[in-house]
C-alpha cells in the first residue's frame, strides 16, 4: 500500500506527528496503516469504497463506544476519530497464533461482548436482520432442483423459523461478522476488530458461528463436539458473570444455525452480496472463498442443521429435508472433502 494515512491536524494535535507508516491487509471496503506516533504504536483504519462508508463508519464507532464497557477488554481502545475523513485511530495490539482450542476463549470473549449493549441502547445501532422470505423459496427451489421431495410441511416450519428469528429477544452487541482474522489473540486475551456490520439483537445468532462454520465469513472451521460443547459452556459463564442473569442456549442456537443456512448469501464474500441467488449457482457450479468452496460450506450447514434439529418438533420436516439435501450433494459430488477442522494459523 503505497498511499499515506489520512492523519489530519486535529489527530497531530490529539496524539502527535506521524514518525512512519506501514499498510497492511485488508478488505477492499477499508484502508489500514500500522503507524508510529512519538509516544505509541497506533492502527489507523479509514472507511472507504461504496455509498454505504458513512454507515459502516458511524456503525463501527458506536460499536468500539459500547464495547468499551466491558470490565475486561474486548476492544483495541478506540483512542480518537475523524469523521470527516471517516478515519479511526485504534490502540495497536500483537496476534498470537491462536491455541488447538481457541474457540473456547473466543466464545468466552464474544459472550463478554455481546453482554456490553442492553435494552437502554435500542436505535445505537440496526437490529439484527435474519433471513427473508425470498430466501426460504431459494432454498426450496435448490431442494427441486436436486430432486429432493419437500414434504408439505416444510414451508410452514420454515415459516415460523422465520417468525421467530425475527423475534429473538435481545440487545446484545453483535459484531456483524466475528470471523478468524476478526478476533485477534493478545497475550492479554482475545480481542475484535472490525465493526462496520454490528448490530443489536440475540447473541446466539453469533454463537451459532461456532457450529455452522462461520457463514460470513472467508474461513470456515468445523470443530469437534467435545471443543463446541466447552465453548458453549465458556459463553454461558461468561455471559452469566457480566449481565449476572442466566442465558437459554440450545433452542435459540438451533434456530440460528437453521436460518445461517437459508442465507444464499452467505456462501459469497460480502462483495458479492448484492442480490443474487447464490443457492440457485449451487446446481451448475462450485466455487472457492477462502478456505472452503461453495459446495463444501453447503453440504457442512446441512449436516449441522440436520442433526441440530434431530427430534425437535417445530422443524421436525426440515431435519429430514436437510439430511436428504446433503446426501443427494454428496452423491452428485462425491469427491467433496470435510471443510477445515482448523485455521489456517493455527499452533
Amino acid at each position: 500500500m503505497g498511499s499515506r494515512p489520512p492523519f489530519g491536524e486535529a489527530l497531530r494535535a490529539q496524539l502527535g506527528t506521524p514518525i512512519r507508516s506501514h499498510g497492511l491487509d485488508s478488505s477492499p471496503r477499508s484502508r489500514v496503516w500500522r503507524v508510529e506516533l512519538p509516544q505509541r504504536t497506533v492502527v489507523v483504519k479509514q472507511v472507504v469504497d461504496g455509498a454505504d462508508a458513512d454507515e459502516r463508519y458511524a456503525r463501527e464507532v458506536a460499536a468500539l463506544r459500547l464495547a468499551a464497557r466491558a470490565e475486561s477488554p474486548v476492544v483495541p481502545v478506540l483512542l480518537a476519530a475523524d469523521p470527516g475523513e471517516q478515519v479511526l485511530v485504534l490502540e495497536h495490539l500483537e496476534h498470537g497464533r491462536p491455541s488447538g482450542d481457541w474457540i473456547v476463549d473466543y466464545a468466552a470473549a464474544l459472550a463478554r461482548l455481546h453482554a456490553t449493549a442492553g435494552p437502554q441502547d435500542a436505535g445505537v445501532l440496526p437490529r439484527w436482520q435474519g433471513p427473508s422470505t425470498a430466501d426460504i423459496d431459494s432454498f426450496l427451489s435448490l431442494a427441486a432442483a436436486l430432486r429432493v421431495p419437500v414434504t408439505p410441511g416444510v414451508p410452514d416450519e420454515l415459516g415460523d423459523l422465520l417468525k421467530r428469528l425475527d423475534q429473538a429477544p435481545g440487545h446484545a452487541l453483535l459484531h456483524g461478522d466475528p470471523c478468524p482474522g476478526n478476533d485477534l489473540h493478545t497475550a492479554a486475551g482475545v480481542r475484535f476488530i472490525d465493526f462496520e456490520q454490528a448490530s443489536l439483537g440475540s447473541g446466539l445468532m453469533e454463537l451459532a458461528y461456532l457450529h455452522i462454520g462461520f457463514p460470513t465469513c472467508w474461513c470456515v472451521t468445523s470443530a469437534p463436539q467435545r471443543l463446541l460443547e466447552r465453548a458453549e459452556r465458556a459463553y454461558r459463564t461468561a455471559w452469566s458473570t457480566a449481565t449476572g442473569s442466566a442465558i437459554d442456549i440450545q433452542d435459540g442456537l438451533t434456530d440460528a444455525c437453521a436460518g445461517w443456512l437459508l442465507r444464499g448469501d452467505a456462501l459469497v464474500e460480502r462483495a458479492h452480496r448484492d442480490g443474487t441467488d447464490h443457492l440457485a449457482r449451487i446446481p451448475h457450479e462450485d466455487w472457492e472463498w477462502g478456505t472452503a468452496t461453495a459446495r463444501q460450506r453447503l453440504v457442512h450447514r446441512l449436516g449441522v442443521v440436520s442433526r441440530m434439529t434431530t427430534d425437535i418438533p417445530p422443524l421436525r420436516e426440515v431435519s429430514a429435508l436437510t439430511r436428504a439435501m446433503r446426501e443427494r450433494v454428496l452423491a452428485t459430488w462425491p469427491e467433496l472433502q470435510p471443510v477445515p477442522t482448523k485455521r489456517p494459523e493455527e499452533s
